[in-house]
């Protein structure tokens, strides 16, 4: 295994936005330009770009969910202090889920079969519970700034990271039931970080 020991913290975060930013790039340039000769109608242009919003509806969907995940990467990353090579491996396998997020996504929005959904639900769960033992690895080996937070808040942070993982992973076994519940099930993670947000008082 390639040593990553000596990878420094803020090169390491560097090739994580330039990882979300390919990511989110990616969606925008996979948008299909409709063929627009001189002679169409205005109704007919128009028509046309009317047909682009379930590409447009992927692209939203995929810009948010990368987005978050971009937030609480850079809200753990932001309480690290050094680097760590079994840290950097999970970083590495956290960004190549990331990088999945747009194709799960686009799958999902065009299909509504069960095997979709789950493949969506499994790169969120695997993306989310990633970034939780990227956490949890900083923890447990002292490489977070000191006296940044108490030992209650260290564990109420970490429940709140495992909670939208163990939440992705619930609504596969939902899904072979009902599928739209499934989906609807992802709402818990709305209220529950909210609770530990506030049980934590840090962003």
């Amino acid at each position: 295994m390639v040593s990553l020991n000596k990878v420094r913290l803020d090169h390491v975060i560097s090739f994580g936005d330039a990882i979300f930013a390919f990511s989110i790039t990616f969606i925008a340039i996979s948008i299909e330009i409709p063929d627009l000769p001189s002679n169409l109608s205005e109704a007919e242009v128009v028509n046309k770009l009317f047909s682009l919003i379930p590409q447009f509806e992927i692209y939203f969907a995929s810009f948010a969910v990368i987005g978050i995940f971009w937030i609480k990467y850079h809200l753990i990353f932001n309480k690290i202090k050094d680097s760590h090579s079994i840290m950097l491996w999970l970083n590495l396998f956290y960004l190549f889920f990331v990088t999945l997020i747009s194709f799960g996504t686009a799958l999902r929005f065009e299909n509504n079969y069960v095997s979709t959904f789950v493949l969506y639900a499994i790169i969120l769960t695997a993306t989310s519970l990633l970034l939780s033992l990227i956490w949890i690895h900083a923890l447990n080996h002292n490489l977070l700034k000191d006296d940044i937070m108490t030992k209650r808040q260290k564990k109420l942070y970490t429940l709140q990271g495992i909670i939208p993982a163990i939440i992705f992973a619930g609504s596969i076994g939902i899904a072979f039931i009902n599928i739209q519940a499934a989906s609807y099930f992802w709402i818990l993670i709305i209220p529950f970080q909210i609770i530990f947000k506030k049980r934590t008082n840090l962003s």
